[in-house]
């Protein structure tokens, strides 16, 4: 039996997304690359653990589609190659039968970022709880989007033939992601110094990939494709399917107007990243080699695209554990109690190491979820830990 870790953090140096008290900055192709590397030389019988602390990130529907909703939970790279929780699924399938790996991951919206792990300890997949809560704030998505995007995006598409006056009008559905990004800056505490959310508002990312990409015109309705562009191969699978979809609807879409009957049944959103592929092709070369990860990524119905969608569940024999610093709606702290920005630190990371400098003997992934929860709460901290995995591994020891 061999016990073996990857450990990970981002500070985001001189970026309006800054953070302070982790020691590496990984790229998402390194972290992916080192899971996989974990996971593909284990054995059974081994113990694996990955500890991740920084941003976390909802990424919002992009296609327009009506069951389109709801949100991909993200952990953020310090190049901002997001990795989804579908591929934390995918990497926690490839875990060999025995073996076991334990995810620790102190970053915002981290609750379910394993895709279809169950949930032992948490509000996040509750029916009527916090996914039912994000599926209606998606199906608003459409509407809210219009106020969201630039005005400059507007004109731009409004001279390109895209007809956006179907979009909501009011005043809060205008503002519904801004008011989001506002929501999420705000932490709950009531301890002493001072604490920051570890949540990266869509705002502040959509304003380091235009940096990053030199591209003004980029906004929310097609931040897949502009990660595809930046990453291609070593994007998310989730990115690489998304743009595999949209690809295919746009050649059904052209064949369709071919034949003289074009019903452009996808929605503004999909057009807006329907506009930023169709130039992206026009300037590349090689449109084969460009599409090339996207086109070679499985999909066996275009609904794995989907925000929130993923494949189907291994629950029967999930050798994954996640232990997460919060719900999905939810953001956890960086903590800063003495006031000084370089003594910063997770609130949830320290709460699980005060738990086990406390503890005398083995603890159950159950019980140190319980207490980080109350030590949490008992420092001023409104966040909560959830616990994701088999009912066998709920009760299993900890990883120590």
């Amino acid at each position: 039996m061999a016990k073996k870790a990857v450990l990970v953090g981002c500070n985001y140096p001189n970026t309006k997304a800054e953070l302070h008290g982790c020691i590496n900055d990984p790229t998402g192709a390194n972290i992916k690359r080192a899971l996989n590397k974990l996971v593909a030389e284990s054995q059974p019988g081994d113990i694996l653990f990955f500890h991740y602390s920084g941003h976390g990130v909802r990424l919002p529907a992009e296609t327009g589609e009506d069951d389109d909703t709801g949100y991909d939970e993200c952990i953020v790279p310090c190049d901002m190659n997001l990795i989804t929780d579908d591929d934390f699924r995918e990497i926690v399938d490839k875990v060999p039968q025995g073996a076991t790996l334990t995810l620790i991951s102190d970053s915002c919206h981290s609750g379910g970022l394993v895709n279809n792990a169950k949930e032992q300890i948490g509000e996040s997949s509750q029916p009527g709880g916090e996914q039912a809560q994000a599926k209606r704030e998606g199906s608003g998505f459409r509407e809210g989007l219009r106020g969201f995007l630039s005005d400059k995006i507007h004109g731009a598409l409004e001279d390109r033939g895209i007809d956006i006056r179907g979009l909501g009008h009011s005043h809060s559905r205008h503002h519904r992601f801004r008011e989001q990004d506002e929501y999420f800056q705000q932490v709950s505490y009531e301890g002493d110094g001072f604490a920051k959310s570890r949540a990266l508002p869509l705002s502040t990312l959509i304003d380091i990939l235009k940096q990053k990409t030199g591209k003004d015109d980029l906004d929310v309705g097609n931040i897949r494709p502009t990660l595809f562009d930046m990453f291609g191969e070593d994007s998310s699978s989730k990115v690489k399917k998304f743009v595999k979809v949209l690809f295919q609807s746009m050649h059904h879409d052209d064949d369709d107007e071919g034949n003289g009957s074009g019903h452009h049944h996808h929605g503004f959103v999909s057009a807006l990243a329907q506009q930023f592929m169709k130039h992206k092709l026009d300037e590349v070369e090689d449109t084969d080699a460009y599409l090339k990860p996207a086109l070679e990524t499985p999909v066996s119905d275009e609904g794995q695209a989907y925000a929130g969608a993923g494949g189907p569940s291994r629950a029967f024999r999930d050798m994954g554990i996640l232990v997460s610093g919060c719900q999905s709606s939810e953001t956890s702290a960086d903590a800063n109690p003495s006031g000084n920005a370089n003594e910063g630190y997770g609130a949830m990371s320290n709460a699980v190491q005060v738990v086990l400098s406390e503890h005398d003997g083995p603890i159950t992934n159950h019980e140190i979820v319980t207490r980080v929860r109350k030590i949490l709460k008992k420092q001023g901290f409104s966040q909560r830990p959830g616990l994701y995995c088999t009912d066998h591994n709920a009760h299993a020891l900890f990883i120590c």
